[in-house]
């Protein structure tokens, strides 16, 4: 099978398409034919060498959705032929087959795609996670979906709207801003304009976010203690710089967060426990399965183009969700 894999960390271009053989299910495993693999900020820190530094050589990614194209021993939940979506798969998902723990697959509603799908698993459980687990959200709250239009921030406001809260969203460019509306946000303003703390406070009429939710947090924290409110949640998503020996540093005046019992707290969604990780999977699947989440694929690209897709999601404007196709 082809596959990309990483002989040694660094820039986009150490990974490389090679021919390799073709993964086995071993008992409580199933491997997927895949069709589509999400590209996420993580799998360009994992190449970096930034995180975790897996044992090289090895396939990036962890997102993908295709079809179940053989079971090991004692599986029962899916079977050959079965279109699923899946996460956190140890054998790389940057390839034509890969293999994911059965309790790693979900079933993929006929009404999304498979690029679709390979949008789920990363954003949407983590836009859940930072909603309700780490946010400890309630309907009615004010939210900000601060960096709104890549992938985890469309997940976040399309969830959000679809519970209750009053959702406002910020994006660089007008195209993204468009996506955000679309995708249901009350408001949106480009966090690109020097003014846009008192545009935000001009569309709450004066009041703080109950919620906010980060995804550079070593660029926004500052405006971010000034704009949330007593007793408010910042959930830490993602950041310009992660891990160990990261160079990405947040200055901001500890005093906006003490004086206001707020909290700063982060997310990994890799630690989210199996329990919550059940429950966020029944709710998707609902909001999937009746059209009230629908993932946004911003751009498709062939598997060959994986240098390329990590110098695109590492860039500002995000649009939706970076595709590859084995």
């Amino acid at each position: 099978m082809r596959a990309i894999r990483v002989h040694q960390f660094g820039s986009p271009e150490v990974m490389q398409l090679e021919e390799i053989p073709a993964p086995q299910p071993g008992a409580g495993e199933v491997l997927m034919r895949v069709h589509a693999i999400g590209v996420n900020p993580f799998d360009t820190r994992l190449r970096a060498g930034e995180v975790m530094k897996p044992p090289l050589p090895f396939i990036p990614g962890e997102d993908a959705a295709g079809v179940i194209e053989a079971v090991g021993a004692g599986v029962t939940s899916v079977k050959v032929g079965d279109r699923v979506y899946g996460g956190q798969s140890h054998t790389g998902t940057y390839a034509e087959l890969l293999v994911y723990k059965e309790s790693e697959v979900y079933p993929l509603p006929e009404r999304i795609s498979f690029s679709q799908g390979a949008g789920i698993k990363g954003p949407y459980f983590t836009a859940h996670y930072a909603l309700f687990g780490r946010g400890r959200g309630t309907p009615g709250e004010t939210v900000l979906v601060h960096g709104a239009s890549g992938g985890v921030g469309i997940a976040s406001v399309q969830i959000a709207r679809m519970s209750g809260f009053h959702v406002i969203g910020t994006a660089s460019s007008q195209r993204g801003r468009a996506l955000v509306l679309d995708s249901g946000a009350h408001a949106v303003v480009d966090h690109s304009d020097s003014h846009y703390i008192d545009q935000l406070l001009e569309l709450t009429q004066g009041r703080r976010f109950d919620l906010i939710l980060e995804m550079k947090s070593d660029v926004n924290l500052a405006p971010d203690a000034k704009l949330i409110a007593p007793g408010g949640r910042i959930v830490m998503i993602g950041g310009q710089d992660v891990g160990e020996g990261m160079s990405g540093r947040a200055e901001f005046n500890p005093f906006e967060i003490l004086f206001k019992n707020a909290e700063i707290v982060g997310l990994f969604i890799m630690l989210a426990p199996a329990a919550e990780i059940a429950r966020i999977q029944a709710t998707i699947f609902a909001g999937l399965e009746n059209g009230t989440l629908r993932p946004i694929v911003g751009q498709e690209m062939p598997l060959a183009s994986a240098a390329e897709a990590h110098r695109a999601i590492d860039k500002s404007g995000a649009y939706g969700k970076i595709i590859l196709i084995p």
